[in-house]
C-alpha cells in the first residue's frame, strides 16, 4: 500500500511528554476524591449540628445557649407562725350578739444564730371582694380592706437568739360583723397579717386566715296560714324557721276547705302533686372608687347585682291522707322531710353593711284538680277538668350549728358586783356554853363503832 506524502516544509508535531502530566483519569479521580471529601464533611456537619442552617462558623468562636438555673430565694433568718388557742370564732345569735373572743400565740422561730428585729406588727383585716366590680380591672373597685385591730409587739430594735419566741394576743370580735362568706357575687374574709422588719432590711411576713361563723339559736317552730281565693282552700304549714347546711327538717302540711256542698252534689279538690324547693337569693351592691364615680352617677352609689340558685327540692306524688268528712269542709294532711342537697355548699344568711345580703326561701307548689260527686255517696267522682296551681313561700334562715358551745360572756367568771355576800365569820371569843342540838344523844356517839 503506497504511503502518503506530506507537503514540503511542514514539520511533524513534536511528541509531548506525558510522563509528568496528569492524565484525564487522574483529574477525574482527583475530582471524585474532592467531591467525596465535601460530601463527607457535609454529612459530618449534619450529624454534628443537625442541619446546614444550624452550622456554626469555624472561623469565629460562638457560645452555646444554655437555660439559666432557677433562681433560689435567699433563706430568711427567721420565720413566723400563728397558733390559735381559743375555740373557733362563732357569733351566737343575730347582729346583737356579744361577739367572739379569740386568742393565740405569735411564734417567732429564729433559724440563724440570732436576728435583730426593728419591728413586729400584726393586723386583723377584713376584706370585701366584689366579683362584679364597676371597673372591670380596677383593684380599688373590686376589693375593700378594713383594719379592725393592730398589735405592735416591740417598740425598739431587739435581738433574738436562736430558738422560738412567743408573743400572746387576744381580741373580741364585735358581734355585728358579718360572718365569713363566699358566694357568686362577693367574698368576705378575715385574716391576721404579720410583718417583721430586720436590721438588714429583710422582711419576714406571714398571713393566717381567720374563719368567722354565726350560729342562730333554734326558735320554736313557725306556723303559717295561707288562703287561696276565690276557692275556700286554706293551707296551714308548720316548719322550722332555722335550718342547717347538713341535716333534714320536717314540714307539716294541712289543707282545709277541700269540699264544697250543694243541694245534690258536692265539689271536691284532690292533690295530684306537691313540689317543694329551697332557693338561695343573694344581692350585692358593687361600690365605685373615685375614678369610676361617673359610671354610677356620683359618690356613694354603686351597681346592684342579684342571683338565685336552687339548693334543694323534691316532688311528692303520694303519701298524704285525705278526709272528705272532716269538720270544716274536709282536710288533707301530709308530713315530709326537707333538706339542702348535699354538695351544693350553701351560703349562710348574711346581711353585711358592705352591701351583700343572702337569704333563703322554702317554696311549696301544689297541683289540685276539681271533681264532682253526688251527696248520696253513690257513683264515682267525675273530674271536671279544672285544675289549679297553688304556690306559697316561707322564709327560712340557713345557719351553722351551734353545738354545745356557748357565748364567751356566759362562760366567764362572775363579776365582782355579782358575787354574793360572804358567809358569816367564826366566833372565837365566845365564853358561854354551846347549845345542845335537839333530838341528838352526844353521849352515845362513842358506843357505836
Amino acid at each position: 500500500m503506497p504511503s502518503r506524502i506530506l507537503p514540503f516544509g511542514r514539520h511533524l508535531p513534536q511528541r509531548r511528554d506525558t510522563k509528568n502530566r496528569p492524565s484525564h483519569s487522574d483529574d477525574l479521580s482527583a475530582d471524585l476524591e474532592t467531591g467525596e471529601h465535601k460530601r463527607h464533611s457535609a454529612a459530618m456537619d449534619f450529624l454534628h449540628f443537625g442541619s446546614k442552617e444550624k452550622r456554626h462558623s469555624t472561623s469565629g468562636h460562638t457560645t452555646p445557649k444554655h437555660k439559666g438555673s432557677p433562681r433560689i430565694a435567699p433563706a430568711k433568718p427567721a420565720k413566723i407562725e400563728i397558733q390559735m388557742e381559743s375555740p373557733p370564732c362563732v357569733f351566737y345569735g343575730g347582729p346583737t350578739s356579744s361577739g367572739a373572743l379569740f386568742s393565740g400565740q405569735l411564734r417567732l422561730i429564729v433559724t440563724d444564730t440570732e436576728v435583730r428585729l426593728t419591728s413586729i406588727g400584726m393586723h386583723l383585716r377584713a376584706s370585701a371582694l366584689t366579683k362584679k366590680p364597676v371597673g372591670k380591672d380596677c383593684p380599688d373597685c373590686s376589693n375593700k380592706i378594713t383594719t379592725l385591730k393592730s398589735w405592735n409587739f416591740i417598740t425598739e430594735p431587739t435581738t433574738y437568739d436562736h430558738g422560738t419566741h412567743q408573743f400572746p394576743f387576744s381580741y373580741l370580735l364585735p358581734g355585728h360583723l358579718p360572718a365569713t362568706t363566699h358566694c357568686a357575687l362577693a367574698n368576705i374574709d378575715y385574716a391576721l397579717e404579720v410583718r417583721a422588719d430586720t436590721a438588714l432590711a429583710d422582711v419576714i411576713s406571714h398571713e393566717h386566715p381567720l374563719r368567722v361563723q354565726r350560729a342562730l339559736q333554734p326558735p320554736p317552730e313557725k306556723q303559717s296560714l295561707r288562703i287561696f281565693p276565690p276557692t275556700n282552700l286554706t293551707v296551714n304549714v308548720i316548719h322550722a324557721p332555722v335550718i342547717h347546711p347538713i341535716g333534714s327538717f320536717l314540714v307539716q302540711f294541712r289543707m282545709n276547705g277541700i269540699v264544697e256542698k250543694q243541694q245534690t252534689t258536692q265539689t271536691r279538690w284532690r292533690i295530684k302533686k306537691l313540689d317543694w324547693r329551697i332557693d338561695e337569693h343573694s344581692k350585692n351592691v358593687s361600690p365605685a372608687c373615685p375614678k369610676h364615680w361617673n359610671k354610677v352617677g356620683g359618690e356613694g352609689k354603686g351597681q346592684q347585682h342579684e342571683e338565685m340558685r336552687n339548693i334543694g327540692g323534691d316532688s311528692i306524688k303520694k303519701g298524704w291522707k285525705t278526709d272528705f268528712d272532716a269538720v270544716g269542709g274536709g282536710q288533707i294532711e301530709l308530713e315530709f322531710p326537707a333538706s339542702i342537697r348535699p354538695g351544693v355548699n350553701p351560703v349562710c344568711d348574711v346581711d353585711s353593711p358592705t352591701g351583700l345580703v343572702v337569704w333563703h326561701l322554702l317554696i311549696v307548689e301544689l297541683i289540685v284538680s276539681e271533681e264532682h260527686v253526688k251527696n248520696s255517696g253513690h257513683g264515682h267522682a267525675v273530674p271536671t277538668g279544672a285544675a289549679r296551681v297553688l304556690r306559697t313561700q316561707f322564709k327560712v334562715s340557713v345557719t351553722e350549728r351551734g353545738g354545745l358551745g356557748i357565748s364567751w360572756d356566759q362562760e366567764q367568771p362572775p363579776m365582782y358586783e355579782d358575787v354574793p355576800h360572804s358567809p358569816p365569820g367564826y366566833v372565837t371569843d365566845y365564853l358561854g356554853e354551846l347549845p345542845m342540838p335537839p333530838d341528838q344523844d352526844l353521849e352515845n356517839m362513842g358506843d357505836h363503832p
